[in-house]
């Protein structure tokens, strides 16, 4: 099993139904703040089966919802149907774009699962498409010193401090078992230091700044702000 087919099925990320809403509140919680304009045209790149879509599209001009996985756009597409500033768009029409067509393109924990290919063509979509001075918004890269052990105390911090911790210390225990873990240990999981990112983000034509918090809860990870020159 690759990533994308993982992604593309009922999966255990969350331990319980408290566990997802509170992620996506405070994802986009976060993501808020790096919203240039009310009329900014934003991208989110690798949405997953987003909750809280309709908070970031009152706050831009219009919100592209993108997702590699077939089963998630359809759900995207049933959840949003009554929204007009939020298009779910496939992989076709991610590539039909138009140039600098962008204000800000959001990329929050998606890094991880892919391969350096898949994020090098990622780098070069977003250069194509942002406009001049446009944001890419690279959050929740995973340093290399950091494993497993430190994303489940991330995660009982975050638990605890929101009222699932029992759940969450169940999940972690059957997240051991689960075809996450194997995949990961099979595939691969994409890792960079601050240095290696705002190199490759230099190069691709980005002038990029490592933010002072990360997007959501795991502090031991990593967010970077980079500006298309």
């Amino acid at each position: 099993m690759s990533w994308a087919e993982y992604w593309n099925q009922e999966t255990s990320l969350y331990v319980n139904e408290r566990h997802r809403r509170v992620h996506y509140d405070l994802v986009t919680r976060d993501v808020l703040a790096h919203v240039p304009a009310a009329d900014a045209r934003v991208l989110d790149y690798g949405c997953g089966d987003t909750l809280t879509a309709r908070r970031l599209a009152h706050a831009c001009g219009h919100l592209f919802l993108y997702d590699a996985a077939p089963r998630v756009r359809e759900h995207l597409l049933a959840r949003y149907a009554d929204q007009p500033n939020i298009t779910v768009i496939s992989p076709d029409a991610l590539r039909a774009l138009a140039p600098r067509s962008l204000d800000l393109i959001i990329v929050n924990s998606v890094v991880q699962y892919l391969s350096q290919a898949q994020l090098t063509a990622l780098l070069d979509l977003a250069r194509v498409t942002l406009a001049p001075g446009g944001r890419l918004l690279l959050g929740d890269i995973v340093p290399r010193r950091v494993g497993p052990g430190r994303d489940a105390i991330e995660l009982i911090k975050f638990a605890a401090g929101n009222g699932f911790l029992l759940p969450a210390l169940f999940g972690l225990v059957r997240s051991f078992f689960s075809p996450y873990r194997r995949i990961r240990e099979r595939v691969g999981f994409l890792q960079f230091d601050e240095a290696e990112i705002v190199s490759l983000l230099s190069e691709r034509g980005f002038l990029p700044h490592r933010q002072r918090h990360n997007i959501g809860h795991n502090a031991a990870r990593m967010t970077f702000l980079a500006v298309a020159s």
